[in-house]
């Protein structure tokens, strides 16, 4: 306080002086400065006024409708959207199943059915072509059975002499009045393997005659006649007896 008083003092001395020096010019009236180290003080910032709360004005019910509209419209796009994919997938399988069983079950199942067919077919005539040759064979067989057995000749013929009227037709290759010359002739057709029947006198005939052949009918009994010519001679002919 001391110093400062007496720097006080100086600067009043200091000052009469220069109103001596200062040539009629007003004087300026000036403070000392204080030496004193002065701390500068902390800004002070201003606090800013809070924020009033904004109160929401009631909005129009035409806006409120609005919406409104648009979240229900929002609602039932959300909730309608997995029922249209459910629908969609469904359509596709749908169709997929469709084409699977248009254009490869279908197909399949009909070239199975026609390869069963054919198999059947071929099958059946397979079978029936057997059988024909079975039958064809068999024929076969037969027909030289028989013609091995009219060809084949017994050693020893049979002779027989028919007691009483057949009303057969008869081929005779001999007749005689005796009956001795007849049994000779039968004999020697035996002999030959050549079976003969005797035919005894009937009514006012006297002959007997000897049979090579009977037949129930009298174009049968001819044509065993001509086809025995050959062997026989033209002396063969039919009676009924």
């Amino acid at each position: 306080m001391a110093k400062r008083k007496k720097d006080n003092e100086d600067a009043a001395q200091d000052s009469s002086g220069d109103s001596e020096d200062n040539f009629g010019l007003p004087e300026i009236d000036y403070k000392p400065l204080d030496r004193t180290e002065v701390v500068p003080e902390p800004p002070v910032t201003e606090s800013q006024p809070e924020p009033e709360p904004q109160v929401e004005q009631p909005r129009p019910s035409e806006e409120l409708r609005e919406e409104n509209r648009d979240y229900s419209e929002e609602d039932n796009q959300s909730s309608s959207a997995p029922m249209i994919i459910i629908l969609t997938i469904v359509l596709v399988l749908g169709i997929s199943g469709f084409l699977v069983y248009k254009y490869w079950y279908v197909p399949r199942a009909k070239a199975t059915q026609e390869q069963l067919v054919k198999e059947a077919a071929d099958k059946k005539k397979k079978d029936e072509d057997a059988r024909l040759a079975k039958e064809k064979e068999e024929a076969e067989r037969q027909r030289l059975a028989a013609e091995a057995a009219a060809n084949a000749k017994p050693a020893v013929g049979t002779i027989e002499t028919v007691s009483a009227p057949t009303h057969r037709f008869y081929v005779i290759v001999s007749s005689s009045i005796d009956n001795d010359l007849i049994m000779d002739f039968a004999k020697k057709l035996s002999a030959k393997g050549i079976s003969s029947k005797i035919l005894p006198s009937l009514g006012n005939s006297k002959f007997h005659r000897l049979s090579i052949g009977d037949f129930g009918s009298y174009g049968d009994a001819q044509s065993s006649a001509d086809a025995s010519k050959a062997e026989y001679g033209n002396s063969l002919w039919v009676i009924k007896y």
